[in-house]
């Protein structure tokens, strides 16, 4: 029987993956180019296997003529001020609260830093709801998502078996991760996700307002 519930934050709880690809994408306009999506989703979701830094990349393309850590600066800026109008993703806060009526274990396990999730998620209204926030820091460095390290910490706070949790993740550095820790995982891509290989979740929704928890638990166990 399911026990538990571990979400991925950025991108599954809260969209912050999208204002900051599309921040990226209109600056990348202004000079001509076209922004390169294969190469960001690569890092999408944790640390990844890629090494692309955007900033970077486009001051090498414009020959220096713009540094990387101003280009840098722009999207931090304006990115985080559309994340801050958003709230949770459809079907969100139903899912949270059908599981604390069901009495489910909730935990987060994102590759950001504490700080960040915990503020987003107090923002909008359901951190109180999470018995365990599992981050960055509670991981050995270099060890967060594609490795299963995050959430393998989570079920052992939660003191619940694999077999006994599920994992809701939106990247496929988050699926591979969950896999690796040999978990069940339901994929849920956003707008900048839903254009990456998702392949190896056991299940894909484009949205969790599109089945219900009952039903969802129904069918994994």
């Amino acid at each position: 029987m399911i026990q538990a519930l571990i979400f991925d934050f950025d991108g599954l709880i809260l969209d912050t993956e999208t204002p900051e690809f599309t921040i990226w994408e209109e600056i990348y306009k202004e000079h001509g180019l076209e922004f390169p999506r294969e190469e960001w989703g690569k890092i999408i979701g944790g640390d990844g296997h890629g090494s692309f830094d955007a900033a970077e990349h486009l001051s090498l393309l414009l020959e220096g003529r713009l540094d990387s850590a101003s280009l840098r600066h722009r999207n931090l800026t304006e990115s985080r001020k559309l994340i801050l109008t958003l709230g949770p993703r459809p079907g969100v806060v139903d899912y949270i609260q059908e599981a604390k009526r069901l009495g489910l274990k909730l935990a987060i396990a994102s590759s950001s830093d504490l700080n960040w999730v915990e503020s987003h998620a107090k923002r909008i209204g359901v951190l109180d709801h999470f018995d365990q926030v599992i981050t960055r820091e509670d991981v050995a460095p270099g060890r967060t998502k594609p490795n299963p390290d995050l959430f393998l910490t989570a079920l052992d706070r939660l003191g619940v078996p694999k077999g006994a949790a599920l994992v809701f993740e939106d990247s496929p550095n988050g699926v591979k991760a969950a896999r690796q820790a040999g978990l069940f995982v339901v994929a849920v891509p956003n707008e900048v996700t839903s254009l990456l290989p998702l392949d190896n979740a056991d299940l894909i929704l484009s949205s969790l307002s599109d089945m219900p928890l009952s039903v969802l638990l129904n069918k994994v166990q």
